[in-house]
């Protein structure tokens, strides 16, 4: 019997290997490996797709927080508010910009979604930006957090890594705030063959500083009008993801399928603590998290049987050792502790079959029994 991976990427990879390889084939003839049309496209048809006026390309998603934050003047002595249920990035690229992460908790709702009474309570006279993490494939409450942005004189930076074509209320993740940044690495939803990620904004204005930013504070050749950083998409990767943008409304619609499968499968399991939507929230499953008691023996016990959970993730920033000198303690943020010791992601991706989420369900079942 053969193992079933937690996402697999060799399968998308077959849907669009020749158009990839014709894309690639004019690239390598014209030798245009950086800029060029095909990321000019890209940019294009992925604003048109969140609903916002500019997509600028970068090297990397922590690259595109860290543009979009200098671009809106932050820096040295500000604050910005995030999650501490999020990958490291989120953290690491405040840090990178000068200023100091400022972590709050997530609400305790099955969501895992930063809770805006915490943020609430984290603002200070230095608080500069929130930014609201969209994990696992929803959106965060960003209605909410735009009115305390406001009263507190800060900006609303997204990290929509984990949610390429969710909506909240009819909008999309990426355009709920007034800046926006996103990952392309190959596992997201809409993944790269490489690193890649991009920063979004309605702003003419602001999407020129972080274009200039991001190609080394060029406003034109060799006349550079700030300090930058070399943060480029390139036209192989573009190429890619405008190959699978085409098709990542119907992969979304089939890992909703899929996870509605996981919902009725799992549903008679008492110690299982299935995710929940957000009203309002039209999900894109990049993940399928649960909650289970022991969750370390689990996941040995459905990786024996082949079955590859992950975790995601096993410790929230402040535990970390990269943001111990951020000064909180165990216990600072009891959900996100708690979450991390208990959160485990099932395998789930487009073309997972009934038959393998069955053999999921039942892996599980034997490893909590």
């Amino acid at each position: 019997m053969s193992d079933i991976p937690l996402v697999d990427l060799a399968a998308q990879h077959a849907i669009i290997a020749d158009e990839v390889a014709e894309g690639w084939r004019q690239i390598l003839e014209r030798a245009a490996f950086i800029g060029g049309p095909p990321v000019a496209e890209f940019e294009r048809q992925y604003a048109e797709f969140v609903g916002v006026r500019h997509c600028v390309g970068t090297a990397n998603g922590t690259d595109a927080i860290e543009v979009a934050l200098r671009a809106l003047g932050i820096g040295r002595g500000d604050q910005c508010i995030l999650p501490a249920n999020t990958f490291v990035a989120t953290a690491e690229a405040v840090w990178r910009a000068g200023a100091t992460p400022v972590l709050a908790d997530c609400a305790d709702d099955a969501t895992y979604l930063v809770d805006p009474d915490a943020v609430r309570a984290a603002i200070s006279p230095h608080t500069r930006a929130i930014i609201p993490v969209h994990l696992y494939g929803q959106a965060a409450s960003v209605e909410r957090l735009m009115p305390l942005a406001g009263q507190a004189g800060a900006w609303v930076v997204e990290d929509a890594a984990q949610a390429h074509g969710a909506r909240r209320h009819g909008n999309s993740a990426g355009a709920l705030g007034h800046a926006a940044a996103t990952s392309f690495y190959p596992g997201k939803n809409l993944g790269a063959y490489g690193d890649a990620g991009a920063a979004l904004t309605q702003s003419d204005e602001l999407a020129a500083r972080m274009r200039m930013l991001a190609n080394h504070g060029e406003s034109r050749k060799y006349e550079h009008q700030m300090p930058g950083v070399n943060s480029r998409l390139d036209s192989l990767q573009a190429v890619v993801l405008s190959a699978k943008l085409r098709r990542l409304a119907g992969w979304n619609a089939a890992r909703r399928t899929a996870a509605g499968r996981y919902e009725a499968l799992l549903g008679d399991l008492e110690e299982v603590v299935r995710p929940r939507v957000l009203d309002g929230n039209e999900h894109v499953w990049h993940l399928y998290v649960v909650r289970v008691p022991d969750r370390d023996r689990v996941v040995e016990d459905l990786r024996a049987s082949g079955i590859a959970a992950g975790i995601h993730y096993p410790r929230p920033v402040h535990l970390t050792a990269a943001f111990a000198g951020l000064g909180y303690r165990h216990g600072a943020f009891p959900v996100a502790e708690r979450a991390a010791n208990e959160l485990l992601s099932l395998p789930l991706f487009p073309g997972i079959t009934p038959g393998q989420q069955e053999r999921v369900a039942t892996g599980l079942r034997k490893a909590l029994r």
